[in-house]
């Protein structure tokens, strides 16, 4: 079916004043902004993408102009060209740093440890380098770099660390590949440490922690909010979970009825499978997350995105909206605080809860089981803790410390 152009006439186009496009068809468009102002853009789409050309202003190019500049449009599109690269001289082949990144991370797959590797590696660069995803490659520039990095660099050190190397290696894989020149932007030795602090070296095992005496009434306060990080925050207290744990849960990783989470091997930062006995009010929040209907492959904690889990970003960003100065990963460290301090389960029970690795290679080797039945008891304790005390409630604490 032929196109339909020139749809508008030269003194037409000096008679429109409602603000917004009027096309021209073909793709070009007279557009009208609210001071008056009058331009002429070309749109297409690239890629399943809608793009804008910029053609210039009204008093300097003309309606005729503009056909022709869409016409040229449209002939570089017919040839599998972009029109704007064709405008700016630039090789169209150039990818975007979010393509790269991933083409990069499908390449070195193999080398990869375990698919959680791989899940880190994608999720930091496309959440922490969200900013850098649709520049082109040889167009990155050192401050885009520091852009993405300053936000981190003293709050997650080794976070913005790791996310720094994983950005220079895409850049570097860029460049190796014909499509950028000169120094990496993310190169540190000789370059970033002029302009970036050093790193404290003691970042591992410093997460901010809330006394364990105030985590009820923190949970209280927590269920009054409706939002699904909420209920993932609440839940990842409630077992001692890793946040990255708790983002990539699916559902049939769950046996509600044997109340039982079965973590496999490599999601776990071990690299061994971790079951986690389930409490009253763990199944609970599942439960109702359930009844919003998902298959066994869906997230338990879904995002806004569809087929993508919570961001990484989000139960953090529930505390600092609440203005509680502790992190995701504390919780952890207030569990573990109490387990020591107000109970008499066994060190080695409470650093099973947490999935940690005790003792040399024989010792492992000896211990065959995971005290499961144990760890049950320690984190129906725990969640007896944490419940919003009512009035008068003075037992339960002696209860947990009785508890064995």
């Amino acid at each position: 079916m032929a196109l339909a152009l020139n749809k508008l006439s030269a003194r037409g186009v000096t008679a429109i004043t409602k603000p917004g496009r009027h096309g021209d068809g073909g793709g070009l468009y007279l557009v009208v902004d609210k001071s008056g102002a009058k331009r002429w853009v070309f749109l297409y789409r690239r890629n399943g993408s809608l793009r804008e050309m910029g053609l210039g202003g009204l008093k300097s190019v003309t309606l005729a102009r503009a056909r022709e500049l869409a016409g040229e449009a449209r002939v570089s599109l017919q040839a599998g060209v972009d029109p704007i690269a064709a405008k700016n001289n630039a090789p169209v082949s150039v990818p975007k740093f979010g393509d790269a990144a991933d083409d990069f991370i499908e390449a070195m797959k193999p080398q990869f440890r375990n698919a959680k590797h791989i899940a880190q590696w994608e999720m930091t660069l496309r959440e922490y380098a969200a900013p850098l995803r649709p520049k082109r490659v040889d167009q990155i520039t050192t401050a885009d770099v520091l852009e993405v990095l300053k936000p981190y660099w003293l709050t997650k050190p080794e976070t913005a660390s790791r996310l720094r190397g994983r950005i220079e290696r895409v850049l570097d894989a860029a460049k190796a590949q014909g499509h950028r020149s000169g120094e990496n932007p993310a190169l540190w030795r000789g370059h970033l440490d002029k302009l970036l602090p050093k790193r404290r070296k003691l970042s591992r095992g410093h997460h901010a922690a809330m006394p364990y005496e105030d985590v009820p009434a923190f949970i209280a306060a927590l269920r009054q909010r409706e939002a699904m990080a909420a209920r993932a925050l609440e839940f990842t207290i409630l077992t001692a979970a890793r946040s990255g744990e708790t983002f990539g849960a699916i559902w049939k990783e769950f046996d509600l009825e044997a109340a039982l989470w079965v973590v496999p091997a490599e999601r776990m930062k071990a690299g061994r499978e971790h079951r986690v006995p389930l409490t009253p009010r763990a199944v609970e929040i599942l439960t109702e997350l359930a009844e919003l209907g998902a298959g066994p492959d869906a997230y338990v904690f879904p995002g806004q995105k569809e087929g993508r889990p919570l961001s990484v970003m989000a139960m953090e960003m529930i505390l600092r909206r609440m203005k509680v100065d502790a992190t995701v990963h504390g919780f952890r460290s207030s569990f573990r605080d109490w387990a020591g301090e107000e109970t008499v389960f066994s060190r080695e029970v409470a650093e099973a809860a947490l999935a940690h690795v005790v003792g040399d290679e024989t010792e492992r080797a000896y211990r065959r089981g995971d005290a499961l039945e144990k760890r049950r008891k320690l984190m129906a304790a725990w969640a007896s803790y944490c419940e919003p005390k009512k009035p008068g409630n003075v037992l339960e604490m002696k209860q947990a410390r009785r508890a064995s």
